[in-house]
Parts: C-alpha cells; structure tokens; sequence
C-alpha cells in the first residue's frame, strides 16, 4: 500500500462561500428537488423571511411581499433596511450581523449570522437591495462572489430590504417550488405574529387569534369532539382538541420558528397533559389513550435557544432561558393552571375529552389480543429475509444506529410482484434504499377499525417492516415511496394503500413521508440516442430530436424495465411526487369518494388519473380495471 503523504500542502483554508458550497448540509439540511417541505430550497426562502420577520417583532414594517417567478424568489419587507455602509458585510461576512448586542433579539431564532449568507452562497443569482431614508444600495452576486457593487443612489421607495435570488442549479438539481409548502411556511408566520401581512403572489396571509386560528384552519373538514381550547400566557400559546383520526398530531414552534421534528417542548407538552388530564379526572389512564387523536398546536418563546441542527428544525434547550425554569416545569406548570381551570369552568368539554378517551381505551383493549398472534405472525414469515429487501444504512460498520443525516437518506419502495421487486431490487442503492414487496392487491380497508391491520398479514407486515406500530419516532425509512404500474391495476393498488396510510397512520403523510414514484412510459432510441419519456407529450418531443424512424418502447410494467435501466429511475434524478395534505384536506372527504360505495365515480377517477392517453388504453387495461373493481366489491360485501 503506498504511504500517503501529509505535509502542510494538505491543510487547506476555505473562505466563507466555498465551505457553504462543499458542505450546503450543514447550513440547510437535506437539498432536495423541492418535492418534501423540508427540502433545501424551502430552507432558502425561510433564511431570508426569518430577517424579515424578526424586523416586524422589533415595530417596523407590518407587510412583508413574496413573490416566486421563472424559478427566482423576490421577497421584500418595510422595515428598517440593511444600513447601507453594511449591505455587502450582512449578505456575505459569516458572524456578521445586527442582533447580537440587541436584548430585544434574545428571543429570536436566527442569531449566528447564517442565515442569507448561505443562501448568497448557494445561489446562481443573488440580488441585495436596501433602502433607508430616501437612499438605497443594490449589490449584485453569483455563488457569494459579487458581480455588481452600485453606489448609493437616491430613491422614493419605502424604507426595507428586497432580495431576489435563484438557486444553484447545479447544487439543487431539477428544483421545483410548489405553492402547497410555501403557503403552510407562510400562513405559520402569520398565525405567530399578529397584525403581520404576507403577500403571496397577491395572495395575502393575515391572522388576528395566532393558534386559534391555526387550529381552525387545520381542522376545518375533521369532527372534533369539543370545540378547540385556546390558552395564552407569558411566552407560551397552546390550541388544543381530539379528533377521530388515529395517531397524534402537533404544530410545534419556538420563537415563531416551525419546529417539525419536535424537541423538548413537544415533550415537555406531551408528559403535562397526561398529568394534567389524569390530576382533572382522578384517573390513572393510559398515557396513549390520553394523547390518542389529540391535534395540538405549541408555541413557546425561548431564550438563546439551542436547536439540533442549523434548520432549526428540532429543539434541544432544556431551559426556557439560561437562568430560568427547565422546559418540563414551565409547561407543565402552565397546562396545570390553565388547563385545568379550563376544564372546571367547561364541564362539557370535560365530559367530551373523558369520553375520547374512553373510547380509545376501549379500542386499544380490542386490539391488544390480537397483536401478539400478529407478532408471531411477522416472526414466522421471517419479514426481513422474503417480504422486506432491506438497506445497509441503518447501523455503521460498528454496529451502532446510524445519526439523523444518514436516516434521512433512506427510501423503501413498496411494489407488488416478484418481476418488479426483482428489478428495484437489483438496481437500487444497498446502502439506502429498501424494498418491500406486496403479495396480490391490498385489502381495502376503508371504514373499518384498525384490528384490521394485525388481522391482515399483509398489513401486519408492512407496518412492522416500516416500524411504525407504535410510534412513527421509529420510523424505518424517511421516505416511503409507493411504486405501482402505469395501468389501471397499479393506480388500483396506489388508491389501496394510500387508504391504508391515510386510515390508519395519517401522521405519516402529513410529516412528508409519504410518495409515489414516477417512472418513465415510454422508450424513444435510435442507434445513437435514448429518451425515457414520462408523458405522451415528452415522447412526442423525444420522437422530433431524433427524427428518422425510431424504435418506441411502452412500458406497462415496472417488470418491463430492465434493472440497468432501473438504476437511472431512482437514482439521483429520481422523480417523486410526494403526497401532500393540505390544511383544509379532509382524509374523511377523500377516503369516502375513492374508496367508498361509489364505484362508478371511481372508475372515472381510476381512469382520468393514468398517465397515458385515454385512447391508448386497451382492452386488457379494461379487463384489468374490472378485476380491480370487483375486488373493490368484495371488500365492501366484507365490510357490510
């Protein structure tokens, strides 16, 4: 083995903007493509609203204006704007800024002086404008280097700051804004700070009862068991009410940052109110029945707060300030109080909570035999060796369980038949991506009580696969992606187990872990050249490239793709359409008109929704629409 040499030419020292490029995850999370909430490109645009807002917590400016054309986002605030001797030091000088001597700033989020560097850093075009008392300077910018530096000139604007700028391509490949995201990131700014307009692309975000409305808005088309609890006090707001849904459900935020991954806060309010709610009642219930069905919103202002990762994302502050009181006493002491008094003062309420959960209790009682023989069940059908081809990612070469990034890394595919299993199977990463391979078609489970999913093995099995049974924190693969047939059998199957997900397990969905994976229709080559076409429309334009006559291939079936193929599908340009759930979604609404007594309207829905021209499918895709809906049939003769 030959010596490897290290000298001082080794060590090397890079400026600000190279270390943000060679290591953009460590100041953004995850990039992404924009298809999961979380992804980078969303991560730019809060770094940049974050200055914005923490303007309007000081008293200036009440309207902020965002607007996402041709790729580039323009956002721009009437605040004080960057003092203009500064304008370049702010956007593109890490450790600088103006909130460091500022007690005012002590309860903000972004105090490192991060935040538009990286995004300077990360985009091809980075555009800074501030203007303040009639003068305004522009500084211009491509990857953190600076292209055009105008002097100060004389302006009628209003006072603020506007940025504009477009990510890196060649960082964010194949990036895609979708309007669904942003609007939750900005409606969450507008329920956290009252009396604050955004502008969305004429779009206006405004809200005068913070996480009374939030909650209102989240639960529009669900049937709550009482009517939403709203307590305010010093540097805390809590919403509150039980729904019919399984699992629970939290919008949790720290100093008005969207904390999705939870932290010690959300603990904190989980332990206090099953306290709370066993202290009201005199009962020693279970913790889950307690929190069973619960939707929950949470905000708290912390000082100098400590997060897990610069995404802010997950909070790791055990106090509520350095000096002050541990984060479980200071919730827990305000849910006591409050709380409690609200449910004295409400004895309906009361009753309505005590009998959600009764009535959870009892459905945990009906399940609890059955999931042993269910247990048994998944260690006989020896899950990880025939039904789930697993990924290497989860422990290191040591043995011990892998950290956060390389979790975040991991996809499952779920597909049905050995053909296409086989190819996934054989052209995917080891490290990262698993595959789960379903037998036949799923049972539809709509309506029914989820005894079902240990009664049905392959349900059992899929939920231990995914490790989600008890709580989705243990969640296997941060990405599960649903992969189906182009025809009418594999929207069938997609429809099953959406169902499945969003009946059962609904917070997986809504946390953005949930996909459907976009595979190519058709082949378009010639001698020279290869096209996969995901449309009809991108195989008419592959056909015009390549001119002559060229071979044209439909592929019906992910069996039909060979795993060579295979690997260029979900590899690094994999497509994903991830399946979202927008605030006024109704899981209900929807599972009744897919999935339930309607078949007629299903089947145009079935058909309308296949990516292929209507008058390309055959006789066969007919056939195989009616096998479908004749199990649909049987499902609901079941059920009845």
């Amino acid at each position: 083995m030959a010596e490897v040499k290290y000298t001082e030419d080794n060590i090397r020292s890079l400026d600000w903007k190279e270390h943000i490029r060679l290591r953009p995850g460590m100041y953004i999370g995850k990039l992404g493509d924009g298809s999961s909430p979380d992804d980078g490109i969303y991560i730019l645009i809060k770094e940049v609203i974050d200055n914005s807002i923490d303007e309007f917590v000081m008293g200036y400016g009440k309207t902020i204006e965002v607007k996402i054309e041709d790729d580039g986002v323009l956002i721009r605030d009437f605040g004080r704007g960057i003092p203009l001797g500064k304008v370049v030091d702010c956007v593109s000088k890490i450790n600088t800024g103006g909130k460091y001597d500022s007690k005012a700033f002590k309860k903000s989020v972004g105090l490192n002086g991060v935040g538009t560097k990286a995004v300077n850093a990360l985009s091809d075009y980075f555009k800074v404008q501030a203007i303040r008392d009639k003068k305004t300077k522009v500084v211009e910018f491509s990857k953190g280097e600076i292209t055009k530096n105008s002097n100060i000139a004389k302006t009628s604007e209003d006072n603020g700051t506007l940025i504009l700028f477009k990510p890196d391509t060649s960082i964010f490949k194949n990036y895609k804004f979708r309007p669904e995201y942003i609007e939750t990131q900005l409606w969450n700014y507008a329920y956290l700070n009252a009396g604050l307009r955004i502008i969305f692309n004429k779009k206006v975000f405004a809200s005068k009862n913070g996480l009374l409305d939030l909650l209102t808005r989240k639960t529009a088309n669900e049937q709550l068991k009482y009517p939403i609890i709203h307590l305010i006090g010093e540097d805390i707001e809590v919403a509150l009410s039980h729904g019919q849904q399984y699992g629970e459900q939290y919008h949790t935020f720290v100093n008005g940052q969207n904390t999705t991954q939870g932290g010690t806060h959300l603990n904190a309010f989980r332990e206090a109110m099953v306290a709370t709610v066993r202290n009201h009642f005199n009962k020693n219930y279970d913790a889950k029945d307690i929190r069973s069905s619960i939707i929950a919103a949470l905000s708290v202002r912390v000082e100098e707060p400590v997060f897990e990762s610069q995404t802010k994302t997950k909070l790791g502050s055990q106090n509520i300030a350095p000096d002050g009181p541990t984060m479980r006493s200071f919730i827990n002491d305000f849910l006591t109080k409050e709380l409690d008094n609200f449910l004295h003062k409400n004895p309906e309420v009361a009753k309505n909570l005590q009998n959600r959960i009764i009535q959870s209790e009892r459905e945990r009682k009906e399940i609890a035999g059955i999931k042993k023989i269910a247990r048994d069940k998944t260690k006989k059908a020896n899950l990880h060796n025939k039904k789930l081809r697993d990924c290497r990612a989860h422990y290191n070469d040591t043995g011990k369980k892998v950290d956060e990034e390389q979790r975040n890394a991991t996809t499952v595919f779920i597909t049905e038949g050995d053909s296409a299993s086989g190819s996934i199977t054989k052209a995917r990463d080891v490290f990262t991506q698993a595959v789960f391979s379903l037998r036949g078609k799923p049972l539809n489970c709509y309506n029914m009580s989820k005894k079902v999913v240990y009664q049905n093995d392959e349900f059992n099995l899929l939920q231990h696969a995914l490790n989600i049974e008890d709580s989705l924190d243990d969640l296997r693969y941060n990405r599960v992606v649903i992969a189906t047939d182009a025809d009418v059998d594999g929207m069938h199957i997609r429809l099953l187990l959406l169902t499945f997900f969003l009946q059962f397990f609904p917070d997986l969905v809504r946390m953005g872990h949930l996909y459907i994976l976009e595979t190519p229709l058709f082949r378009v080559r010639d001698k020279k050249s290869t096209f996969y076409c995901y449309s009809e429309k991108e195989k008419q334009q592959a056909i015009k490239k390549l001119r002559g006559k060229p071979e044209i291939t439909r592929f019906k079936g992910l069996g039909e793709i060979s795993p060579d193929e295979f690997g260029d599908f979900i590899g690094e340009d994999i497509r994903l359409e991830p399946v979202v759930l927008l605030a006024d979604t109704s899981i209900e609404q929807i599972l009744s008109y897919y999935m339930g007594k309607n078949t007629p309207d299903r089947q145009v829905f079935i058909i309308d929704n296949l990516k292929v021209e209507k008058d390309e499918i055959d006789d066969e895709d007919e056939a195989s629409f009616d096998n479908a809906d004749k199990q649909i049939k049987e499902a609901e003769v079941a059920e009845a």
